[in-house]
């Protein structure tokens, strides 16, 4: 959980700026930088969570990884499978932008790694959206404010 004090003196939407001194200003603008460095910390430990994880299916699933793999991957049931890894961006699956970097990640070092080129990335503006969304959503989620 991200704990973060009420500030109500740095928004010029809600607050009296016409009496609110430079110091209060000062205070309130390098708190707003230490949230905003906190959330930043928050993504940071999922990105490396995420990282650490990547293609922990393939370990698990090696002896069909492996089958699959030697047979061209023409059975597909495999395949099909580890496609519902987050950082494949499966359609159904509430991905953030996590998974997003994860699947970014994913497809330039594969592609560079193994043929020292990469396939064109895309994704659907939708699927961002959601990933956009759902990320909002997770960083409020773990946000308490305190007075």
């Amino acid at each position: 959980m991200i704990i973060i004090k009420k500030s109500i003196t740095a928004d010029s939407r809600t607050c009296d700026c016409k009496n609110i001194p430079i110091d209060v200003l000062e205070r309130s603008t390098y708190q707003h930088k230490d949230d905003v460095e906190k959330a930043m910390v928050f993504f940071q430990r999922l990105m490396r969570i995420e990282g650490w994880s990547h293609d922990d299916h393939k370990l698990r699933t090696m002896k069909e990884f492996h089958k699959a793999f030697q047979g061209g991957f023409v059975d597909e049931t495999w395949w099909n499978e580890h496609k519902k890894e987050l950082h494949h961006l499966p359609p159904d699956a509430d991905i953030n932008m996590v998974h997003v970097f994860a699947f970014i990640c994913d497809c330039v070092m594969a592609g560079l790694g193994r043929t020292g080129k990469i396939r064109p990335i895309t994704i659907d503006s939708e699927v961002l959206q959601k990933a956009f969304r759902n990320t909002v959503n997770l960083l409020v989620s773990n946000v308490k404010v305190e007075e």
